[in-house]
């Protein structure tokens, strides 16, 4: 499997002047935004307290971002770039790594619930075509079905997947329960093991015992 990356809008390369500084200035704001929404969750991060910690007024701070949402969806996809390196394989054809990867990325997101808060909240309003992140999670989810789908095709090939298994669907029914559990712990963080949940989704639908992560 080749190495997968999220998606962007946004070009990379060397950045020249006032242009360098403004894209420093956003991975600042992103960054503390990050944080902010980590600890304090969606609704109780607020646009001052980003603001304050990379000491720029809130009119500054939305110089850089038209609007919270935008912010957000920005967060979202900086949070995306983070935890691309889950799902590299550690070696050619090694494919039950991606699987891992899934595993290790759920685990992560264990680690920082405000951000799930976010994603699961900014997600759903993001259905209507209007909203500032409707783009974002189109071209995210585009994403996460290919790359999970390439996982499963890996494992296909090698002879690892369950006979009568599509990959596709495969990638689908996983995207799925990975989400729906995601709400589920939000309610109630002592009655769901999304890593446990997941790891046992993911053994029916192939012909080893997938590890444990811790």
């Amino acid at each position: 499997m080749t190495a997968v990356h999220p998606p962007s809008g946004r070009r990379t390369g060397r950045k020249r002047g006032s242009y360098a500084k403004t894209e420093q200035k956003r991975r600042l704001i992103l960054e503390a935004a990050f944080e902010v929404f980590s600890q304090d969750g969606y609704r109780s991060g607020s646009l001052r307290d980003i603001a304050d910690r990379v000491q720029m007024s809130e009119a500054g701070l939305l110089h850089h971002f038209p609007n919270k949402s935008a912010l957000l969806a920005a967060v979202l996809e900086h949070r995306d770039q983070r935890t691309a390196d889950f799902f590299e394989p550690e070696g050619p054809g090694d494919a039950r790594t991606g699987l891992i990867g899934i595993l290790r990325l759920t685990a992560y997101n264990s680690s920082v619930p405000g951000i799930v808060e976010l994603y699961c909240t900014l997600s759903a309003e993001a259905t209507a075509p209007a909203h500032p992140a409707h783009d974002y999670f189109v071209r995210r989810y585009e994403w996460i079905r290919g790359t999970v789908t390439s996982i499963f095709e890996a494992l296909r090939d090698q002879g690892d997947l369950v006979a009568g298994v599509e990959p596709a669907s495969a990638a689908r029914s996983t995207i799925g329960l990975f989400d729906g559990l995601q709400v589920q712990w939000l309610l109630d963080r002592e009655a769901v093991d999304m890593v446990g949940e997941l790891r046992a989704h993911l053994s029916r639908l192939v012909n080893f015992e997938v590890p444990a992560v811790e």
